[in-house]
């Protein structure tokens, strides 16, 4: 009996004992997940993950035709990983210098963002946007300046020997290193202490390196690396390089203004040309996840993720074959009369849709390559050329006699000549003391007789213009000047010069120069100072060949998501001038314009011409023995689709600019009833 109670006690005693064991579990397990729950799941998230930008896309660039013209290439990337840094100094600079010497050995170039020169003396450098406000933030961090006392407008007070020798102590750099050598491990070490500052993962300091590389890395077992992904920029055309741009890394002055929009510090953002322009439309979004791995370091699973968004894909209006087609034109004609007489020269066109303002190309003489743009920048960059010059929106030109249409609508339109009126030109005008000689009387001490409007322009007559300009006026002739769009903005995207009308107040502006009544028969021809660029002459010619309605130039076709999905934006503007002209007289110039091609001056040129034309020559005075060459046209003459302007730089007048613009426009209607035969071809029939 004692036994049996004995073992009762003792069963009781157990169940008690467990009871409170069982007890004291559900009281840990409810303080682990309920009390401290989510700060014990934090602590792990901590512990076990860690944060990774995902780099994304930007944006592609096509012709309106669907062309890829600049696309992105992946590309493995080197990046410093703070996570994987080992915490002993001596350990850490180890692995960083065996690092560094690998990249040497294979000629690797690598950036870090320590804001110092590579040598001695050591100055500051702050041509990375961003590396002036991230050392001050550094310098406050350690306590080594005030941040009140710290601006981006002068240096530290540290001196850059004295940042260095600190950096070198903070970060307990063998002694034994050279300051050349200590310079690239403390810069590398800097580059891991700000991007933990910053509250980041990783910092890239190679981009595009090779998979031999990256096999080496992971066999050395370098630390502290990690192999990311990004992209390139990969160009599908030499031609077009004026246009399309380039992107490189944020520039120090406007670092702010990107900074304000979200941008990283080391972020890449349109240059130049259309790659600027519209970087809105290609930026992407980057995305940004976390990552789980296990004691090992192995990646185990993403907790977390916010997708990367591409940026758009950006179609121009520029027809890429047709481009190329220009640029090899043009280049052509220049190399065939540098040949000739030796003379270096540039030249460009410009080639703009009627009825829209579309630039359907722009080609500037010499050009460059953007595909081997940093190999070949010391020779391009000092070529007296100058290729960088993009001469077909910033090369400002006389236009010569290419004016003498504008000049002949505003006395037309102002009652002062009609189309009938007749001039008897003597080829010499005399006005006041000056004696103004048309070109005709200079050749041969020849006269074109009494002839009207349309005559005066097919044969070009300095005489008939001088009169008609002096009884218009000059505030006449340049107020229908700026309607046309000359001396004007003309919308386009990217750089460009504005030009110059002559006008008394513009001349009387400049230093050392006064305004004559006189200066009104120059400006009537197109001398005196007016100056504008290829792409004004040609959206001033399309404007005349579309009845006075003109619209913006522009290079933006539309904008669509990058999977196509979407049209983001498509180009839509309404005209940015209506010039309001009676068809008699708007028929009277054209015809002008029309009858140099069938039986005047550049008529041997056009008779090869695929398409009917009209045009006008222009020989601009520069002061030396040669003058530029200047020439526009529209095609075709009954249904104007296209309108082109050609300067060529002491390319003289007459023959080279007609053959050039005749090849033109043979490539643009060739090319345009080729593509029609093919869709027609494919038509489905119903």
């Amino acid at each position: 009996m004692d036994d049996k109670k004995q073992f009762s006690r003792r069963l009781l005693a157990i169940g008690v004992l467990f009871s409170l064991v069982l007890a004291a579990y559900f009281v840990t397990l409810f303080d682990a997940q309920i009390v401290h729950g989510a700060e014990y799941r934090a602590r792990s998230i901590r512990a076990n993950t860690k944060s990774e930008t995902v780099v994304t896309s930007r944006g592609i660039l096509t012709d309106r035709n669907g062309k890829a013209l600049v696309t992105n290439r992946s590309v493995y990337t080197l990046e410093l990983d703070t996570s994987l840094a080992p915490s002993d100094d001596a350990a850490l600079n180890k692995e960083l210098l065996r690092l560094i010497e690998l990249l040497e050995n294979r000629g690797i170039v690598w950036e870090d963002t320590l804001p110092l020169t590579a040598g001695a003396p050591f100055a500051y450098d702050f041509s990375v946007s961003g590396s002036h406000t991230a050392l001050n933030s550094y310098l406050v961090s350690k306590k080594w300046a005030d941040e009140d006392a710290l601006t981006t407008d002068t240096d530290p007070p540290l001196s850059p020997e004295a940042l260095l020798s600190r950096l070198r102590t903070e970060f307990k750099a063998d002694e034994d290193l050279t300051d050349a050598e200590a310079r690239k491990l403390v810069g590398l070490r800097y580059c891991l202490a700000v991007t933990k500052l910053n509250q980041l993962s990783t910092a890239a300091i190679a981009s595009d390196i090779s998979v031999e590389l990256i096999a080496e890395l992971k066999d050395g077992a370098y630390a502290p690396i990690h192999i990311g992904t990004s992209s390139v920029r990969e160009y599908q055309t030499d031609a077009a390089a004026h246009i399309l741009g380039r992107v490189t890394k944020i520039p120090r002055e406007k670092w702010n203004e990107y900074k304000e929009k979200g941008y990283a510090m080391n972020a890449y953002v349109g240059y130049d040309g259309v790659e600027l322009a519209f970087e809105d439309y290609l930026r992407g979004r980057n995305g940004r996840r976390i990552v789980e791995t296990n004691t090992a370091g192995k990646v185990t699973g993403e907790i977390y993720s916010v997708e990367p968004e591409p940026g758009n894909t950006v179609a121009l209006t520029l027809d890429i074959d047709f481009q190329e087609d220009v640029e090899r034109i043009l280049a052509e004609t220049v190399e065939s009369m540098t040949a000739e007489d030796d003379i270096d020269r540039g030249a460009a066109a410009a080639v703009v849709q009627v009825g829209t303002g579309e630039v359907l190309s722009l080609a500037s003489y010499p050009t460059f390559s953007l595909k081997t743009f940093n190999e070949d920048y010391t020779e391009n960059n000092t070529d007296p050329l100058q290729p960088f010059w993009n001469r077909a929106t910033q090369g400002t030109y006389a236009p010569g006699s290419t004016f003498k249409p504008v000049t002949a609508i505003a006395a037309l339109e102002t009652g002062i000549i009609t189309p009938k009126s007749t001039i008897l030109t003597k080829g010499v005008y005399h006005y006041g003391d000056w004696a103004y000689k048309c070109w005709l009387y200079n050749q041969n001490g020849g006269t074109h007789g009494r002839i009207d409007v349309t005559e005066a322009i097919k044969v070009s007559c300095n005489y008939f213009f001088y009169d008609i300009g002096r009884r218009t006026g000059i505030s006449t002739i340049a107020r229908y000047a700026s309607a046309f769009g000359l001396g004007e903005p003309t919308g386009i995207e990217i750089p460009e010069k504005i030009g110059v009308m002559t006008t008394p107040d513009y001349v009387n502006s400049l230093d050392g120069h006064y305004w004559t009544d006189g200066q009104t028969l120059t400006a009537a021809i197109g001398q005196s100072y007016s100056l504008f660029t290829p792409l004004q002459l040609a959206n001033y010619v399309a404007t005349l060949a579309g009845g006075g309605t003109r619209y913006n130039a522009h290079l933006l076709k539309e904008v669509r998501t990058y999977d196509s999905a979407e049209i983001v934006d498509v180009y839509d503007e309404p005209p940015a001038e209506i010039i309001d002209i009676e068809p008699e007289n708007l028929q009277a110039v054209l015809q002008g314009m029309r009858d140099l091609v069938v039986s005047g001056s550049v008529a041997y040129y056009f008779k090869d011409c695929v398409v009917d034309a009209a045009a006008k020559t222009g020989t601009a005075q520069t002061g030396g023995k040669v003058s530029n060459g200047v020439f526009v046209a529209f095609a075709p003459y009954d249904d104007p689709q296209i309108a082109l302007a050609v300067v060529i730089e002491k390319g003289g007048s007459g023959g080279a600019l007609a053959s050039t613009a005749v090849q033109i426009l043979n490539a643009y209607f060739t090319s345009v009833d080729e593509a029609k035969a093919v869709v027609g071809e494919n038509m489905l029939i119903q």
